[in-house]
């Protein structure tokens, strides 16, 4: 087990580790433990009841929270012609074509946050596979971010689009905003975070699909949400 701060040790006393909570309980307690000098991000983990090993019970998507998460992302994408234009007056912080391949392989440039392709730049943006899926920044049509509608997918992402993915675990990690949102811009957030992945069930998920739900800030304990409650 790593060994936890003075800070740490005193939030995770505040409350019961084995206690299920109402939301707005969660959010209350994960504000009030998020003790670190700086706005803590707050990120919501999701136990599933798939298994991930098999095709069929991927859980993968793109949902824009209504209040955004805090953090203003970066945009990188692969375009040409018209589409270049359209991704400059949409706000994409860089917008090119094999150019930036070539940064990225050579130069192990990252200086992004999402990586959005049109259709036609795919094989350009494919050789990428190996150094961008393991940073979770392939561009993928599940997500949103393989489309000719470059000026969309831009306004999105700025807005407070995150991607959800499962994990190898059946975990889904997503973070749903600050602690200096407050309770209702938090509620929404994750409210809206729970609708979509509910809504993206596998048909071939069997039993029990919201496992359990923890709320977490960047430095504090991980809290136990009612998932029960969550899916109703």
């Amino acid at each position: 087990m790593p060994k936890r701060g003075k800070k740490y040790n005193e939030s995770a006393k505040a409350f019961d580790k084995l206690n299920l909570y109402d939301l707005d309980e969660a959010i209350k307690l994960v504000q009030e433990t998020a003790k670190a000098n700086f706005d803590e991000t707050i990120e919501l983990h999701i136990r599933l009841g798939v298994d991930p090993r098999h095709a069929d019970q991927q859980v993968r998507g793109a949902v824009v929270l209504p209040h955004g998460t805090g953090k203003t992302k970066k945009v990188l994408v692969f375009a040409k012609g018209d589409k270049l234009k359209e991704a400059e007056e949409a706000g994409a912080d860089y917008f090119g074509g094999a150019e930036y391949a070539d940064k990225i392989q050579k130069e192990n440039w990252f200086d992004f946050d999402i990586t959005v392709a049109t259709p036609d730049m795919m094989g350009v943006v494919g050789r990428l596979g190996r150094v961008l899926g393991p940073k979770g920044l392939m561009p993928n049509p599940k997500s949103g971010t393989v489309t000719m509608d470059i000026a969309n997918a831009i306004n999105d992402i700025k807005a407070g689009k995150v991607e959800y993915r499962v994990d190898k675990t059946a975990i889904v990690h997503v973070p749903v905003g600050k602690k200096s949102f407050g309770t209702e811009k938090l509620t929404d957030n994750i409210k809206t975070l729970i609708d979509a992945v509910v809504k993206a069930k596998p048909s071939a998920a069997k039993g029990k699909y919201l496992k359990s739900v923890t709320l977490t800030s960047t430095m504090g304990p991980g809290i136990k949400i009612n998932a029960a409650k969550l899916s109703d």
